[in-house]
Order: structure tokens, then sequence, then C-alpha cells
């Protein structure tokens, strides 16, 4: 069977797309809104976007960054405090007599603002830090993120973030088309710049500096624009994750944080754009859905079985991601991307066995 055409794959891939939102429209109409199903979707979604962002970072630039609990802080916050309407302030900065914010942006603005102010924090970091290599460089962001943590939570500055307070009141989203729409847009928008002369550059820099730069890649510059439009990306999934938590509070991105995102990566594949979209919804089906039952006291019969109690799906999971490391550790997809050609030659393969069994019989 010949590969298929540019043009194929365009209305063969834009097919699947409508197909997916009108079962998502489906479901919507069909399952309470309260269902696991949905919170799987929109979180996983929105933890795709951040993934994948990240994955830009380490996985096709190879700069070992741990600042994406950080940079996603400072998109939902410039999106909840945009967007918190004028007279809802005064309950809001209640004790800051209302903040110094007196006007509101509309959604998609708000949330365009969140990844551009991110990515101006992520630029000026970027200057000094982005001489460190490897783990210093890792160290360097992670102290950043730390850092933003407790600077957002400043007194002084609750004016503008409410100090260590929550914000609350500003709009959110209710029907799971708007993050996948959202993160679809941004993750399209990733993968054309990994497919251009800048995503060359910046696997030719993960693959060998040295050789890049003789070929005349400017490490600094390059390596610049890969952190800061990461970043970018890393700031419209925090404001999406604001939306969907319904308040924003500091105190909530912690470095543990970082480290989910981190673990995604390398379960889906670093370097594979795909990978990191199906290992977000698995790692989020299985940390708030599946694994679920593993929290609950059981018994059989007077017999408790030991072990289950609060806490310990937390534990078998970690377990679970240790194994997969240890002895999977090119993750689901490994540094492969999801084909058409591939799934259409695996199904006619299929077919073609069993027309071959049936004829034999």
């Amino acid at each position: 069977m010949e590969h298929l055409n540019n043009k194929q794959k365009i209305l063969i891939t834009a097919a699947l797309i409508i197909g997916l939102f009108i079962l998502l429209l489906v479901l919507e109409q069909f399952l309470p809104s309260s269902s696991m199903l949905f919170v799987v979707l929109k979180k996983g979604a929105i933890y795709a976007l951040v993934v994948v962002s990240m994955n830009l970072l380490n996985g096709f630039t190879g700069l070992f960054s741990l600042g994406q609990a950080g940079f996603m802080l400072i998109g939902a916050y410039t999106y909840a405090i945009f967007t918190i309407p004028v007279e809802a302030r005064p309950m809001v900065y209640q004790y800051f007599n209302g903040g110094i914010v007196k006007f509101t942006l509309p959604v998609i603005p708000a949330i365009i603002l969140a990844g551009i102010v991110t990515a101006i924090f992520a630029y000026l970091i970027g200057l000094p830090v982005l001489r460190l290599k490897s783990d210093y460089l890792a160290i360097a962001t992670l102290g950043f993120a730390e850092i933003i943590r407790a600077f957002f939570q400043w007194d002084k500055l609750g004016p503008i973030t409410n100090g260590s307070n929550l914000l609350k009141l500003y709009p959110v989203f209710h029907s799971v088309i708007f993050p996948f729409t959202v993160a679809g847009i941004c993750i399209a928008i990733i993968v054309l710049l990994i497919n251009s002369s800048y995503g060359r550059a910046f696997k030719a820099i993960r693959d060998d500096e040295i050789a890049a730069e003789a070929m005349g890649i400017n490490l600094a510059h390059h390596k610049q624009i890969s952190f800061t439009i990461s970043s970018f990306f890393a700031g419209i999934g925090g404001a999406l994750l604001a939306m969907f938590q319904t308040t924003v509070q500091a105190s909530a991105f912690r470095a543990t944080m970082t480290y989910e995102i981190l673990l995604i990566v390398v379960i889906g594949g670093i370097g594979s754009v795909t990978g990191s979209c199906l290992a977000s919804f698995l790692f989020i089906a299985c940390s708030e859905w599946w694994l679920r039952f593993l929290d609950n006291t059981t018994y059989i019969g007077s017999f408790k079985v030991p072990l289950l109690a609060t806490g310990f799906r937390k534990v078998f999971f970690a377990v679970v991601i240790m194994i997969i490391v240890l002895f999977y550790n090119r993750g689901i997809m490994g540094t492969n991307e999801f084909s058409l050609d591939a799934l259409i030659e695996f199904f006619r393969k299929r077919f073609s066995k069993r027309r071959k069994e049936d004829s034999a019989t």
C-alpha cells in the first residue's frame, strides 16, 4: 500500500479532529458534568500542553530545566488578576482595599497575556541561567520557581497578587471543549515549530552543541528562543489550570508539580509530542480516577485488606512509575510520533492476515 500524500493526511487528520470534538459534545449531553471522565479529559488536556512545552525544552533542545511550575504560576496569576470582575475585586482583595488593578480583560486576551508575561519573565531569567549546563541549569531554574512562589505570596505585593490569599471569582470553563481547543491549537503551533528550521536547530543543539555551533547555529540565541517559547506555553497552561481549579494560590505550585510534569515527559518518551499527550491522559486517569480505590479501606468479610488506606494510591503509583523508568526508560513512544501511515498499515496487515486465515479454512 502506498503512503498517503500530504493532502490525504490533512483530510484524515481534520476528520479525526472533527470526530473527536463531536464525540466530546455527545458525551457532554449524556454524562453528568461531575463525571470523573470529564475531570480526566479537562486536566489531561491542560497537562498535555504543559508536558509538550517542557518536552520542547528538555527533549528537543536538550536543556534540563525544572522551572515549569514557576512559569505556570506566573501564567495562572496573570490570568486571574486581569479577569476578576471589577465589582468582585473588593471581595477578593478584601485585605488590600480592592487591589490596584481596576479593569477586567476578556478571557482569550487574558490567556494570551498570561503567556506573554510568562515569556518576558523567562527571557529575563534565561539571560543568566542559560549559560549554565545540565544539573546546574536544573538547580537554577528550580530555585527560580521556589523564589517566584515565595515572591507572589509577599504581603508587599498583595495589592496585585493578594498575598497568600486566594484569587477567585474569575471566569472558568465548564465544557471540556474549551481546554481541548486551546491546548490543541498550542500543541499544533509547537509541532510546526519543531518541524521548522528552528526545530532542526534545536535538535542539532541537543545532539551535539559543538557540531551545531560549527554549522553556524547561534547556541545562545536558539537556547533563549526555546526557553522563552516553552515558558510562553507553560504560562498558557497555567492559565487553563487556574480556570480548571477555579481558585489560584501560589502554595499549590510546588516543585512536586514540576516533577510530575517531568515524569510524564519520561513516560511518554523524551522527544515525542504524541507520547507526551498520551502519557498525560494516562497519568491523570491513573492518579485521579483508576487507582482511587487503593485509598479506601477494604474488608473481605471481617478481614481487613492490608496496606489499603489513605495515601497508598500514591505509593503504588510511585512503584509502577519506577518500574517503567527502570525497565522501559524510552517511554511509550521513545522518539517516535504517531503516524497515519503506520496506523493504516497496521490495520491493513491485521485485516489481510484475517482474510488469509478465513480463506485457508
